[in-house]
């Protein structure tokens, strides 16, 4: 007769073994997409960065808010790799049109290295948004480069008040309209150092920073170009009495 008792008596520790490893599992993949983040937010600013290289033309102002993106981005990344708390400043209200006009310039050269157009559209008069400048930035930039590298050369990027928020739309022509033959262009070599080929963190980067500023995000896609979403609280001076 088979005798269970001993059988049996190892199943809890066996057991707690299998859910230890695969908590440690889960957070060494929580890790490993946080470390991906942070390099995928580097690598956006390098971008530009590189571009003030390759044209004479590019904005100085452009140049200066990639660096401080840069800084910021690898400030995370030292966190990420040598641990420590998270610093996160506390929110400020932000001149919303800067922070569109400043994105604009980051990427009007590489839009134009591939032959396209960069429209930037204001129907949203003094909007003020209340967040963390460095995040809203790298949604936008994400957006953007999201636009320039799955959808088509043309993009536009359209800024209204909807009810008590801002909304941000942001449009392509369409992958039909590409030019035929983008390969070895300076374009092309440059958003190799967005590692698009093997991450796909810029879209999940947008509805973090959606959500932690009590936003919302969508997007839609087709052959036609694709639109993008983003809507923002706005802010007010009964925020600030509030506060």
């Amino acid at each position: 007769m088979i005798e269970l008792a001993p059988t049996f008596a190892g199943w809890p520790l066996a057991a707690t073994m299998a859910a230890v490893a695969a908590a440690q599992g889960l957070r060494a993949g929580r890790r490993r997409s946080s470390l991906n983040e942070a390099l995928h937010e580097l690598r956006r600013p390098l971008q530009t960065i590189a571009l003030a290289g390759v044209r004479t033309d590019a904005s100085p102002p452009a140049l200066e808010s990639s660096v401080r993106l840069a800084a910021a981005a690898l400030e995370r990344l030292e966190r990420e790799v040598n641990g420590g708390p998270a610093l996160r400043l506390p929110a400020e209200p932000i001149e919303l049109r800067a922070l569109l006009d400043s994105a604009a310039r980051r990427w009007r050269s590489r839009v134009s290295l591939g032959g396209g157009s960069l429209r930037l559209r204001w129907r949203a008069g003094d909007a003020v948004v209340c967040g963390h400048r460095v995040e809203l930035a790298q949604a936008l930039d994400n957006l953007i480069v999201n636009a320039i590298e799955h959808g088509g050369p043309r993009i536009s990027i359209d800024v209204r008040p909807y009810k008590a928020r801002v909304r941000i739309v942001i449009a392509d022509s369409g992958r039909a309209s590409r030019p035929a033959a983008r390969r070895g262009t300076p374009g092309e070599t440059i958003a190799r150092l967005s590692g698009r080929r093997r991450h796909g963190h810029g879209l999940a980067v947008v509805r973090r920073v959606a959500a932690a500023h009590g936003g919302r995000f969508a997007l839609r896609r087709s052959e036609r170009g694709s639109l993008a979403m983003l809507e923002l609280p706005l802010h007010s001076e009964r925020d600030d009495m509030a506060a």
